[in-house]
């Protein structure tokens, strides 16, 4: 793929700096993928306003000698859906889609003009992840009935091998909780693998016995130092919200205190189509060796837990979000797992929106921290690029259709309603969120009189990237932390 006069086009490279367009009549493309005769491409397509999560069609074509494509056809899935991933096995094109209210692996045969699609695992779960990034590969055919697949279960990742047809499929490589770019070459699955203890891994999986080994990575992250490890935990439907709501809790270094519950910070995901894996976190590890505990939530509109729960966002955000964070406040309170007076709230990007949210309409949070989080959608809509262009409007609905939302929802102008103390963490170079939002929000709450931090770092864009400022960043965001917690417990004292 590549993007020329601003729209993409599929391509093919043909010697030095010379290009063959195939197709070019979308306004996005993805994943192609070619049989095992070269004889035929699949490929993934999307037009604007959709992300590629919300609705996408699987189209095929013949190639010929010429590397020339005819026959180009689009095949819609049967109800509405969303594809990605296509492969072939041999001949015979394997697909994930979510049609069915799950990314599930699919055949699909062409006769007569017509597709016909077969689900090849019944299985209620993701297969896939929300394809935000090109590339991603998340189950391969393996010939003659065998296949590697990944399934995500309550959060977590599966990675699955059947090997004999006549027996059922095997989990393997179960100390991992996540799996990337599977890869099959001479006689073994590769793969990136995460686990909560350890640095990333390069897998190879035997494909005769399922053996694993690890090729590369999978270090202990800090020697002779102890791992905080991850706690799931559900939260049932309630009232109101029909969904089930989860995420994973990791207490404070040394456990929990039988006479005070700990100090709790709630971590809102980015995207906000994303997901928080059970995977290691150094900045998770940071917190919990200073004494907190810390809660990564998947509120509604996560990937990964099937097609309704990933569109409940639609229309919804600054909303459901917020109400599920809360509830996840509510319900770690309730258990002995957080202290209600010492709630904390962040989240980066998107997440910071969540945050930002969460501290204008409920009082349930001590203080809230906003690390290059949008405090401004409409600013936003303005200077995104064209892959999101329309995502937003997704998020929201249309602005000139629900202004009184985006008014509602804009943190910016909701300001006011903020009465705990809140730090914010902005790059000067960041094209995502641009820095005046952040100064704009910073300057509305010195107006009001609250207790606000900036920190604002010049070479910075849309997330740290050097390691010193990193730093700065912890040091900052912990001292804020302790010190309002610092103050809970005085406020405490002085009530005996």
């Amino acid at each position: 793929m590549r993007e020329s006069k601003g729209h993409q086009q599929l391509v093919a490279v043909q010697g030095h700096n010379r290009f063959l367009t195939l197709h070019d009549s979308e306004d996005f493309y993805s994943a192609p993928a070619l049989s095992s005769s070269g004889s035929r491409i699949a490929w993934v397509s999307w037009s604007l306003p959709d992300m590629p999560w919300v609705r996408s069609a699987l189209w095929v074509a013949d190639v010929g000698a010429d590397g020339r494509l005819t026959a180009a056809r689009c095949w819609p899935t049967p109800t509405a859906g969303s594809v990605q991933q296509p492969a072939f096995d041999g001949e015979e094109l394997h697909v994930l889609s979510d049609h069915a209210g799950w990314w599930q692996p699919w055949a699909v045969s062409f006769t007569a003009g017509r597709a016909r699609w077969r689900c090849l695992d019944p299985t209620e779960a993701d297969h896939a992840s929300a394809p935000w990034q090109l590339g991603e590969r998340h189950h391969c055919p393996l010939e003659r009935g065998r296949w590697a697949r990944v399934r995500y279960i309550a959060g977590s990742a599966e990675l699955w091998l059947k090997l004999t047809a006549g027996l059922p499929p095997a989990r393997v490589a179960t100390d991992y909780a996540d799996f990337r770019h599977l890869t099959v070459c001479n006689g073994h699955l590769y793969c990136i693998a995460r686990s909560a203890s350890r640095l990333d891994s390069v897998l190879a999986v035997n494909l005769e016995n399922g053996r694993v080994q690890t090729i590369a990575g999978g270090e202990t992250p800090f020697p002779g130092t102890p791992i905080v490890t991850p706690r799931a935990f559900r939260i049932p439907p309630s009232r109101g919200v029909h969904e089930e709501v989860s995420g994973f809790w990791y207490p404070p270094l040394g456990g929990e205190s039988g006479n005070q519950p700990p100090a709790l910070i709630l971590i809102a995901h980015g995207g906000p189509t994303s997901t928080a894996w059970p995977v290691f976190n150094p900045q998770v590890q940071f917190w919990c060796h200073h004494g907190f505990a810390v809660a990564e939530v998947n509120y509604r509109g996560s990937a990964g837990f099937g097609r309704d729960f990933r569109l409940a966002l639609a229309g919804s955000w600054g909303e459901a979000d917020v109400e599920d964070m809360e509830r996840a406040a509510d319900y770690l309170v309730a258990s002995g797992r957080g202290d209600a007076r010492r709630l904390f709230i962040q989240g980066r990007s998107s997440g910071g929106y969540t945050a930002l949210m969460a501290m204008t309409r409920s009082q349930r949070f001590r203080a809230g921290a906003s690390l290059f989080g949008v405090s401004d959608p409409g600013r936003l809509r303005e200077v995104t690029h064209r892959f999101e262009s329309g995502y937003l409007d997704w998020l929201l609905g249309a602005a000139d259709e629900f202004s009184g939302r985006w008014q509602e929802r804009t943190p910016v102008l909701q300001a006011h309603r903020i009465r705990g103390p809140m730090i914010f963490f902005q790059g000067g170079q960041d094209r995502v969120v641009v820095p005046e939002q952040t100064r704009a929000m910073v300057e509305v709450l010195e107006q009001n009189g609250q207790a606000v931090e900036l920190w604002w770092f010049e070479e910075e864009g849309h997330g740290f990237r050097q390691r010193h400022n990193q730093i700065a960043l912890l040091e900052n965001l912990l001292a804020f932390y302790q010190r309002h917690s610092q103050k809970c417990n005085d406020g405490a004292r002085q009530l005996r």
